[in-house]
């Protein structure tokens, strides 16, 4: 079983005096329950139980646990109002007064609250959404110094290039632009002193970069056709200068994606190349730690991760929408050929069948 204790010194290294919150989303309405859900509400409650007990040892405050209505959709924006020990809470007064929240959702919470690290300058937060216990046992219990070297690797690989060639495992070609953007890391690492902007998803292990959305009165080059499994199957969209400008196909699956992509153009966005690399990360279907395991595209809002679209690029509040799409070995859509070019159009091979090239491979 993990060591609950060891992670929370790995991972966060909380100081006496600090102040811990853990947020739990809850069904309501048409957002329907499942077995999965209710296994992670457990885990949360033992989460929260092995951090107040922590806590009476390090001396620093776990404030009781927080729950909220979900918001049906991953990186919405948070509702204002929550419960606590059975009273009404301002979700955003508890932000105001923790130093380190873990989020155990549903739903992605990792957008808004990148977004409250901004405003709450002594926060810093670890998205959880989709967690499971089985985690415990792979991507969780993770060498996260040596998740942390992998993804500077991957890092500095990125920083060095403009934009990527992508051939997939269905033959579609695909050219991912990050002009004028700037490379991060998500490595597991949330001591007090992080830099910004202060937030890791949990299990961690991803380099990424937002793509660039011609905000700069150049044109993007992001283009080509992007494969997506959607409703278990494979979608082709066409995408030119950074957006999805048609869903391929008759489809019942390409009908319904295309009826929700093109529902808000902001979903249309293309907007991060992730790079995941903890060597724990299993490919079981849970986008958490599936993205951790290999390379990974998302569409809609981007500017939590250095992009420029946000909440109010989108028509209406709820359609605000991050979601990744995951290409690492034992997915139905896998990458065959991944390079990185500079800005002289010099290509370095990066990924291919399925690994990342063995300089790489072998430290991850």
């Amino acid at each position: 079983m993990l060591d609950l204790r060891k992670l929370f010194i790995d991972v966060f290294d909380p100081q006496p005096g600090e102040t811990a919150a853990v947020f739990v989303d809850l069904p309501h309405g048409e957002i329907r329950d499942s077995a999965a859900w209710k296994e992670r509400r457990e885990m949360a409650a033992r989460w929260h139980a092995a951090l107040t007990k922590f806590g009476e040892e390090r001396q620093f405050a776990v404030l009781p646990l927080v729950t909220f209505e979900a918001t049906g959709m991953n990186n919405g924006q948070l509702p204002p109002v929550g419960m606590q020990s059975g009273a009404a809470i301002t979700l955003e007064d508890i932000g105001s007064r923790a130093t380190l929240l873990l989020a155990l959702t549903e739903f992605s919470a990792s957008a808004p609250l990148i977004g409250w690290t901004k405003r709450f300058p002594q926060l810093r937060a670890a998205s959880m959404p989709g967690v499971a216990p089985e985690m415990e046992s792979t991507a969780l219990a993770a060498d996260y110094a040596q998740v942390a070297r992998s993804c500077e690797r991957l890092r500095e690989r990125m920083a060095n290039a403009e934009r990527a060639e992508i051939e997939f495992s269905t033959g579609d070609q695909f050219v991912f632009d990050f002009r004028f953007r700037v490379a991060e890391v998500d490595e597991g690492q949330l001591h007090r002193d992080a830099p910004d902007p202060r937030l890791i998803n949990l299990p961690s292990g991803e380099a990424f970069t937002a793509g660039y959305e011609g905000d700069r009165n150049v044109p993007s080059l992001t283009s080509g056709v992007l494969p997506v499994w959607h409703e278990n199957e494979i979608v082709r969209l066409r995408v030119k200068q950074n957006r999805v400008k048609e869903v391929i196909g008759d489809t019942a699956a390409s009908g319904s994606l295309r009826d929700f992509l093109f529902l808000d153009p902001a979903r249309c966005n293309l907007a991060e190349l992730g790079l995941g690399c903890n060597p724990m990360a299993r490919v079981l279907g849970n986008v958490l730690e599936d993205e951790k395991a290999g390379p990974h595209i998302a569409l809609g809002r981007s500017e939590h991760i250095g992009g420029t679209t946000g909440p109010g690029a989108f028509r209406d509040a709820r359609h605000v929408w991050h979601q990744d799409f995951v290409y690492a070995r034992g997915c139905p859509i896998q990458i065959r050929r991944l390079a990185l070019l500079d800005s002289g159009g010099r290509a370095k091979l990066l990924f291919e069948n399925g690994s990342y090239v063995p300089e790489l491979e072998t430290g991850i």
